[in-house]
């Protein structure tokens, strides 16, 4: 029989520590690590290309960046939900984006992920904080989610066949939909089955985005029915090349045979049966396939150049297997977003299993040959029929089932919206139960009209953004907390110039500026006005020293990595460096300011100090996927070639 239970799970983990106090007013950083070049955009076909076009984020909000981790790691004990019948044990880790961590195949022995011995926090989501193995549910925008080391509502629900099935699910902020993933074990099954539903419980159309990443040892061939594949690297093009033999005699079905880390995201022809799978050299390995719904899917790889081992080994332990990513989403490509209608839903079915092929067939030269015996065995294992009869099983009969017993709790932020709009979700309740600190201002607000201030000493809070939230600001009392929530609205919205205003009437009144004064610093910085933007950073840095005192260290670090930065860029070399002087030891020690103390240093032609402290060694542990400043700092040192300890790039030199 089936079954769903709690467990705990010990690695070693470096802790997230606290989210960044500051709104994230700004576009993701690692955006430009997707993006489509002008001249791309206008040779790719009308559809994609609109759909790469739809609706891009131009903040992170209302979610917060979360960069407070560092790289120090510690045996931790983590809560998981296991589900297991006789053939599989599937580990899931709800208080973590809902993460399977793993897939343990028990006839054979086999883990059929890459399950990464440690939990290291990285900058690959769209709001920061992420960890590399296992599979992952990406919702949101094109990117990792802002959700990835977050907690989801988790509970145990009736899978279509009587037996327990998991739900996890949450609202998600950037584009403000709810969604569910249901996983389930039919007994005696040999696959995980997944029912995932995303709604769209408003009236207007919203941008839709949905891919889910599994990770696998990279030491596999990956096999997909394609003969052609969208390409895209990190010199942001988009070309449409032969599967899976490069013109060069590359076969690019082998992920360690790519030299760059690049994407692949396969054209598969239409009516033709969605799967992706990647097995060893004896034929045997993990294959996910799904409905129809979930049309894309891609190989995304590192690469055997330095810039690709390096993060290898930054996403865990140094001497550990390195992997790759196959995955499957809504969309052709990761670059695009659907639209979905008010009142609609994309739902799907997915399954994750073993494969076993023969190896002279599936990892031969006769691509055609290896992919249809691929798809034969598949299709011994779990028809196609198979699958579509189980998504119409769960989405009439299990889909909208109630929770039974719960095993997690999310966050509080769905139970607003429902409270505020009086959504019917049958399926993924949002109790009022939920609401927590951060929610109490907004409870507040819609009840009375008036928005609380915060309370002396303590942070303006957590921001929303949405039209009905910018609506009841625009009527409350204008007191400074209030200006500053609505001017954070109305820059989501798109009308900067307002947002400024309501800034601005907030700060001749707020006894604590900083949180205005930051928020104005970056609308100079956006409007190209880098001196006058530094200054700002500069004094709110200064105001919450006066005003709050130094005691809250994420504010501090936060406003004064920016101030610096900001100062570096408008040539206030020596400012710069008395605020890097004057920040707390604990806090110059990171190694995020041992990299500004470098650049301050080479900004006041101080090479030789510039360049010991690159000898002496430091680790930026939010360093941004696709970042380049570590060797474009060392090439102004020096012409010696970047030690491998800084090599983070991921193109072609």
């Amino acid at each position: 029989m089936t079954t769903v239970r709690r467990a705990v799970l010990t690695l070693p983990a470096a802790p997230l520590g606290p989210d960044n106090p500051l709104p994230a007013l700004r576009a993701p950083a690692g955006a430009g690590a997707h993006a489509v070049d002008a001249r791309t955009l206008a040779e790719l076909p009308r559809d994609m290309a609109r759909g790469i076009g739809r609706a891009p984020l131009r903040s992170l909000l209302p979610a917060p960046v979360r960069d407070g981790y560092g790289r120090e790691r510690t045996p931790a004990d983590l809560d998981t939900i296991v589900i297991e019948n006789d053939r599989l044990r599937v580990t899931v880790l709800p208080g973590l984006g809902g993460r399977v961590h793993s897939l343990h195949h028990k006839p054979t022995g086999r883990e059929l992920l890459y399950r990464n011995p440690v939990l290291q926090p990285a900058a690959f989501a769209l709001n920061g904080a992420w960890f590399s193995g296992g599979i992952e549910w990406n919702i949101g925008a094109t990117g990792h989610t802002t959700l990835s080391c977050s907690p989801l509502h988790a509970a145990v629900v009736r899978a279509p066949d009587g037996g327990p099935m998991l739900r996890l699910w949450e609202w998600e902020r950037l584009r403000d939909l709810p969604f569910q993933v249901d996983l389930w074990l039919p007994e005696d099954s040999d696959f995980l089955y997944v029912g995932v539903r995303v709604r769209n419980p408003h009236e207007r159309t919203v941008p839709a985005y949905w891919w889910s990443n599994t990770a696998v040892p990279e030491e596999r061939r990956v096999l997909v029915p394609a003969d052609a594949a969208w390409h895209h690297g990190y010199e942001r093009g988009l070309d449409r090349l032969p599967v899976p033999v490069a013109e060069d005699g590359t076969d690019r079905s082998y992920p360690l045979n790519g030299a760059h880390a690049a994407d692949y995201f396969y054209d598969l022809p239409e009516g033709q049966r969605r799967w992706i799978a990647a097995l060893d050299a004896d034929g045997h390995g993990l294959v996910q396939t799904s409905t129809d719904a979930l049309r894309g899917r891609k190989l995304f790889l590192w690469g055997t150049e330095r810039g690709g081992r390096r993060w290898q080994e930054w996403l865990t332990e140094p001497g550990t297997p390195g992997y790759a990513e196959v995955q499957a989403g809504l969309a052709r490509t990761q670059l695009e977003h659907l639209e979905l209608t008010g009142g609609a839903e994309f739902s799907w079915l997915e399954a994750y299993g073993p494969l076993a092929a023969d190896p002279a067939a599936a990892l031969g030269d006769d691509w055609a040959a290896a992919r249809a015996d691929v798809e034969a065995k598949l299709a011994a294992a779990l028809p196609r029929a198979a699958v579509d009869a189980a998504y119409t099983a769960w989405r009439e009969g299990a889909a909208d089932a109630e929770p039974e017993t719960v095993l997690a709790a999310g966050s509080g932020w769905g139970a607003l919206e429902v409270l505020r709009g009086g959504h019917a979700l049958p399926g993924t309740p949002f109790p009022e139960s939920t609401l927590g600190p951060d929610q109490e201002p907004w409870r507040e607000l819609l009840r009375t009209g008036v928005l609380p201030p915060p309370a002396k000493g303590a942070g303006p809070g957590a921001p929303l953004v949405a039209a009905p939230w910018r609506d009841m600001l625009e009527t409350a009392p204008a007191d400074p907390s209030t200006e500053y929530h609505l001017g954070i609205a109305q820059w989501h919205a798109g009308d900067r110039a307002q947002a400024v205003r309501s800034w601005e009437r907030g700060l001749h009144r707020a006894e604590a500026r900083w949180p205005l004064l930051y928020c104005l610093a970056v609308a100079d910085q956006e409007d190209g006005h880098p001196r006058r933007a530094a200054e700002r950073f500069a004094e709110a840095f200064a105001d919450h020293a006066e005003t709050d005192g130094a005691e809250d260290v994420a504010v501090v670090a936060a406003l004064g990595r920016e101030a610096i930065v900001a100062l570096l860029a408008a040539g206030r070399t020596g400012t710069a460096g008395e605020l890097w002087a004057s920040l707390p030891e604990e806090v110059r020690g990171r190694g995020a300011f041992r990299l500004l103390e470098a650049r301050i240093l080479l900004a006041e032609g101080r090479k030789g100090e510039a360049r010991a402290v690159f000898d002496a060694g430091f680790e930026v542990a939010d360093l941004r996927e696709g970042a380049e400043i570590l060797g474009e700092l060392w090439a102004e040192l020096t012409d010696e070639p970047l030690p491998d300890a800084y090599e983070f790039r991921m193109r072609p030199s």
